[in-house]
């Protein structure tokens, strides 16, 4: 059987990307315990003053990678509370972010590069794409500008965090 093109460009690339986002989190977290750092510093830390803190830049990345995933295979996009507060909690949404998108099979994608993505629909800001157009020039820029900005909010901040860190295991 051959995998789609769409599964292959998407689901394995978010999930590689979740699990870094994962580990980066983690070496944020026992820094800021080593140093005596109140996690909040991290979690509401910005690159500029009109930037997301940390927490949304996470929150951000996982809707991505689920909504994307979700829209390509034609099902319905989760869900979730944007309440997360904690490292814990942060790493609990990206958690279930995995598991929603490791349960999309590869079949669900073989039509889904030209299946129409309809965002925002029927209001003034209604945007159209064809599948392949939605995943490469939509969803995998947005989704890794947030993974790249949380990653660069963490290394501005002092953790000691480097490319092999972002780039997780592949």
């Amino acid at each position: 059987m051959t995998i789609p093109f769409m599964y292959s460009a998407s689901v394995p690339v978010f999930k590689q990307m979740l699990v870094s986002l994962q580990a980066i989190l983690l070496k944020a977290e026992t820094h800021a315990t080593e140093k005596k750092i109140e996690p909040e510093v991290f979690l509401q830390a910005r690159l500029f003053p009109d930037m997301f803190p940390l927490t949304r830049q996470v929150q951000i990345a996982a809707d991505f990678a689920k909504s994307v995933s979700a829209r390509l295979a034609g099902v319905d996009v989760p869900s979730f509370e944007d309440n997360e507060k904690t490292f814990a909690e942060l790493q609990q949404r990206i958690t279930t972010t995995i598991t929603f998108i490791e349960e999309l099979s590869p079949a669900q994608f073989e039509t889904s590069q030209k299946r129409e993505i309809v965002l925002r629909p029927g209001t003034p800001k209604e945007k159209k794409f064809l599948g392949q157009a939605y995943l490469l020039n939509y969803g995998l820029p947005q989704f890794f500008f947030h993974t790249t900005t949380t990653y660069d909010i963490l290394r501005h901040n002092g953790v000691d965090i480097g490319k092999r860190d972002y780039m997780g295991v592949y």
